[in-house]
């Protein structure tokens, strides 16, 4: 079976660099050049490249502290956090952020937008009244790699000197983050991933609406009352957590897998218990009552349509390869999980799209009370709740 889950993976990859390689000729041509940009190694993962763009921007959009220091304080006195296509910015600059954006939206599979994704965040709000009192901030932004092996973090000055911050102690003078507005990417990668996974049903996305339209029987689902996951201790250039799940199954109607998306926006910070009453899996989607939750966290670097169209190859490959499916049951779904994340690339578990925890083998109609997942990230209380059809 691994073998056919590599020939997916290394397909859907190949696809996807060939892909964006075209998009990023077509994308970049109207645009004005910029040397640093243009410099950067598009033969490098966009991971990578998505780090070298954001530094070329902290270096070159901390020369506007001298000129635009008040209104930029201004700008972040009251919520810490202002898109930078908000902030006053040199002509250069400008330029620079629009080339940028394009470039960034191919590599994370977000051309279907145009809005801006860049953002300046205050590290600490403690630091608001440091900057008020004279002390001019540095621009920094997250390195690449696994957050763990951090050492420092790169921050400029407005005469473009570099500083190195210590990667797990909050720094003691102003820092500006530029990084990408993390709830704005989550948002749309999720719509782009949502659109491929239902492209890829057997069922028409219509035929479903209308199901759910007319509403004749009752629809049976699991509500989400209640979760914590735990504090992860991550460096204090780290902004707040952009959460998601995937819930994994079997098609009731098709030997086909079943991948659904849900948004959990609520989801800001470990440590902390959230009651968001949300509903979690719809049970009519999936065969034998049963089905597994992965939950992600958005990191900045994932290209979205990569990541759902990987995630649909190695399913669709490990299905495929069971003959029949209805042999061994739902002890079938475990295995789709379980090769979703052995086949994940060794960067997605860094600074892309990290994998959080996963539940195996939920059922319909169970309750679930202080349930850990299986790495012991995430701890959930899951409980049945029925929709009554309409009259």
């Amino acid at each position: 079976m691994n073998h056919l889950i590599k020939s997916a993976l290394m397909g859907s990859l190949l696809a996807s660099f060939s892909s964006f390689s075209a998009d990023l000729v077509k994308t970049t041509s109207t645009l004005s050049p910029h040397p640093e940009l243009d410099m950067i190694d598009q033969y490098n993962s966009s991971a990578m490249q998505v780090t070298d763009i954001k530094r070329v921007m902290a270096s070159n959009v901390a020369r506007d502290l001298d000129t635009h220091n008040k209104h930029w304080l201004n700008m972040l006195n009251k919520n810490h956090t202002a898109k930078l296509n908000t902030l006053n910015l040199t002509q250069d600059n400008r330029q620079l952020m629009q080339t940028a954006n394009v470039r960034t939206r191919s590599l994370k599979g977000l051309e279907q937008e145009s809005s801006n994704l860049y953002q300046l965040r205050l590290a600490s709000e403690k630091m608001l009244e440091q900057w008020q009192d004279g002390q001019q901030p540095l621009i920094a932004f997250a390195p690449k790699g696994d957050d763990k092996d951090w050492i420092y973090i790169e921050a400029f000055d407005a005469q473009g000197n570099v500083h190195l911050l210590d990667a797990h102690t909050m720094p003691s003078q102003p820092v500006l983050i530029l990084e990408l507005d993390g709830q704005q990417v989550k948002k749309e990668g999720l719509a782009v991933m949502q659109s491929i996974f239902k492209e890829a049903r057997s069922q028409p996305d219509t035929e479903f609406m209308t199901q759910q339209t007319v509403q004749t029987s009752a629809i049976s689902t699991s509500k989400l009352d209640r979760i914590r996951l735990n504090d992860d201790e991550e460096p204090w250039i780290s902004g707040k957590a952009e959460v998601y799940a995937v819930v994994t199954g079997v098609s009731p109607s098709r030997d086909e897998p079943i991948l659904d998306i849900v948004d959990m926006p609520y989801l800001d910070h470990d440590g902390t218990d959230y009651t968001p009453n949300q509903i979690l899996i719809h049970w009519e989607r999936y065969r034998w009552q049963a089905a597994d939750v992965l939950l992600m966290e958005q990191d900045d670097n994932t290209n979205y349509q990569d990541l759902a169209t990987t995630f649909l190859d190695i399913v669709t490959q490990v299905m495929r390869a069971i003959p029949e499916p209805n042999v061994q049951g739902y002890a079938i779904i475990p295995q789709l999980t379980n090769q979703l994340i052995k086949a994940m690339p060794s960067h997605w578990f860094s600074n892309d799209d990290d994998y959080l925890d996963v539940f195996y083998t939920l059922f319909e109609g169970q309750t679930y009370s202080n349930h850990m997942g299986a790495s012991n990230n995430a701890k959930i209380t899951l409980t049945p709740l029925t929709i009554d059809a309409r009259n």
